[in-house]
């Protein structure tokens, strides 16, 4: 017998905000956290805007000494698991650590680390490259982190499936509490890569904005005058419980997690089928999963990613699967205010589907100013909309083909 899985808590570290109240809080007003790099000289770089994390200062949360050892992706997880955990009321302790995992998404680990550490072994030779260096930028290493933070020795796990790595994380910690494996997991995304190297390769793929000039309007999706995704960081964590087990304790719930669905394009390392063939499969396959109708659902968590491509086979393969009710939909893109954020999108975007359903409010897709031809559903233009959001999906599409969807529903 399968078990009902239920989110019980949530922490957020965006370039909105550190923490749920301020993130949200921008989301739902529109807010912008794009802006000029600060973290390196970017004269030579033909990108200089990102979406950093502005207000988060290491020695709030850690030791000195600790922090120095952490590489930022790694900071950011940690912290988002400790307000996901606070937010849930979930005590763990000797008796129930073995029934508690930590499933986290990431894409690329410690890029920034690699970048400085490779240049430190070039100039002043490999004894200088510091014993922490491995510990540091290995992917997993927010799963490990977490774990001892929180003293659990449950499941422990990282998926590295680039964008769609934070929703694998939550889809694999939802199975896990359904078949039984724990009672509890904290699971979500996590990513730091905003550094010259991880700009460069990006940008030389011709996938970044280049909106220099006016940061806040450069990611714009689902708009006809779209150039391109805005590069981002940050973390999204929450708490799945089993559902009797945190209605026995009186546990706030947000949602209900009740499908899962993911596929492959097999088809290109960087770019969706045309028709999107391998988002309609995850979509369809989270539906099926949950027991939904196309119908039964409000609203769509969007990819969105702001590149012409992704958003035109993302609106072709909703259609696809929703046929007459995709126009229905409220269908908005998140990213449009928080940039990309690669591996952590699907943890935050997984937070804000929660939080929709919670409260009935609907983030915009900003900087939606010119409709495209090709994307021509309702994508909830530049102001939040407050309605009923029984049932959302949350949509995440990666390179190398992977796609990832949950579902989740009011309880």
């Amino acid at each position: 017998m399968t078990r009902r899985v239920v989110v019980t808590g949530v922490g957020l570290v965006t370039p909105l905000g550190t923490g749920v109240e301020k993130s949200w809080k921008n989301i739902c007003s529109g807010v912008s956290g794009v802006d000029l790099i600060t973290r390196f000289d970017t004269s030579e770089y033909a990108v200089k805007i990102a979406a950093e994390v502005k207000d988060f200062h290491a020695e709030d949360f850690f030791e000195k000494k600790a922090a120095k050892h952490l590489d930022l992706f790694v900071q950011f997880g940690v912290v988002a698991a400790r307000m996901a955990l606070q937010d849930s009321g979930y005590t763990i302790t000797e008796e129930n650590r073995d029934r508690v995992g930590v499933i986290t998404g990431c894409g690329m680990g410690g890029l920034p680390t690699i970048e400085k550490y490779h240049k430190v072994s070039m100039e002043r030779g490999p004894k200088r490259v510091t014993p922490f260096f491995i510990p540091m930028v290995i992917p997993n290493m927010p799963s490990g982190h977490i774990s001892m933070d929180i003293n659990s020795t449950g499941p422990n796990l990282c998926l590295t499936t680039a964008c769609a790595a934070g929703t694998h994380a939550v889809g694999e910690a939802y199975r896990h509490i359904m078949y039984g494996m724990c009672d509890m997991v904290v699971s979500g995304g996590t990513e730091s890569v905003i550094c010259g190297l991880g700009i460069a390769g990006f940008s030389s793929m011709k996938a970044l904005s280049t909106c220099n000039d006016n940061p806040a309007e450069a990611s714009r999706p689902f708009d006809k005058d779209r150039d391109g995704f805005v590069m981002s960081e940050g973390s999204g964590m929450l708490i799945l419980e089993e559902y009797e087990h945190a209605k026995a304790r009186g546990a706030r719930i947000y949602a209900e997690v009740c499908g899962y669905g993911l596929s492959s394009d097999a088809y290109h390392i960087a770019a969706p089928p045309e028709d999107g063939a391998g988002g309609v499969r995850a979509m369809k396959m989270a539906l099926k999963d949950a027991h939904l109708n196309p119908e039964d659902v409000d609203y769509i968590n969007a990819h969105g990613t702001s590149t012409s491509l992704n958003d035109k086979c993302e609106t072709h393969g909703i259609k696809t699967v929703f046929g007459s009710h995709a126009k229905k939909l409220a269908v908005s893109s998140t990213k449009s205010m928080t940039g990309h954020m690669l591996g952590a999108a699907g943890g935050i975007e997984a937070v804000f589907t929660a939080l929709s359903i919670n409260e009935n409010i609907v983030p915009p897709t900003i900087n939606h100013q010119q409709p495209s031809p090709e994307c021509d559903l309702d994508y909830v233009p530049n102001e939040a909309r407050q309605m009923t959001v029984d049932v959302a999906i949350s949509n995440s599409f990666g390179f190398g083909g992977t796609n990832a969807v949950i579902a989740m529903k009011k309880v």
